[in-house]
């Protein structure tokens, strides 16, 4: 039988991703968690053989417990499952050698042949997350630009994301000015369609 664990904070999808797996004859949930810290704690204790994890939950995220999980070196299968097709998050979860980043959008029966394909040794990554990968060769901003750029999609003035990084408005404007220069774009919107295009953020 093979034991699966998932960590999903959204407890209706995590009910219904559940319920979908265990109608294999040769799967098993044997548990499930709405946040990191719970999550790691029971995957230690249960030794699952597939280990699926969303990224933004409470406490502890999925890349965090991914991580853990590695040093730990439990024996268990890795599946990233998320809604973010983010390049960061991607390679991210690259680095804590994770067996599979699918995303939630994905038809369910991908999910099952995903978690099959990859008890075989293999490894099963998004096509939109690999493309995204090849698009960062060309990223010419700095991780702290990049922060700036994804606080001006949420943020609808300088003070405000100022504010929010704990920087002055000032610093604001002179990280907006090198975003700009460096992508050349003419405003806010337009570095902001190219960063999402591209995949920076």
């Amino acid at each position: 039988m093979i034991k699966i664990f998932l960590a999903e904070d959204q407890t209706m999808l995590g009910s219904a991703l559940a319920m979908l797996l265990d109608l294999e004859d040769d799967f098993e949930v044997v548990g499930t968690a709405n946040n990191g810290k719970d999550a790691l704690e029971e995957i230690i204790e249960l030794q699952p053989t597939v280990t699926i994890l969303d990224i933004e939950m409470p406490k502890m995220s999925g890349l965090e417990v991914a991580k853990q999980l590695r040093l730990l070196k439990l024996d268990t299968k890795i599946i990233i499952l998320t809604t973010f097709a983010r390049s960061k998050y991607f390679k991210e979860a690259l680095s804590a050698h994770v067996d599979g980043y699918l995303l939630k959008d994905s038809p369910s029966d991908s999910l099952i042949d995903s978690i099959r394909t990859i008890l075989l040794g293999n490894t099963v990554f998004d096509p939109k997350l690999v493309n995204g990968v090849l698009d960062t060769v060309d990223n010419p901003l700095t991780d702290r630009e990049l922060e700036v750029l994804s606080g001006l999609k949420q943020f609808a003035t300088t003070k405000e994301l100022a504010k929010n990084l704990f920087l002055s408005e000032g610093t604001v404007r002179n990280y907006i000015s090198s975003i700009l220069s460096k992508t050349g774009t003419s405003s806010r919107l337009e570095a902001v369609n190219l960063a999402e295009k591209k995949h920076w953020i």
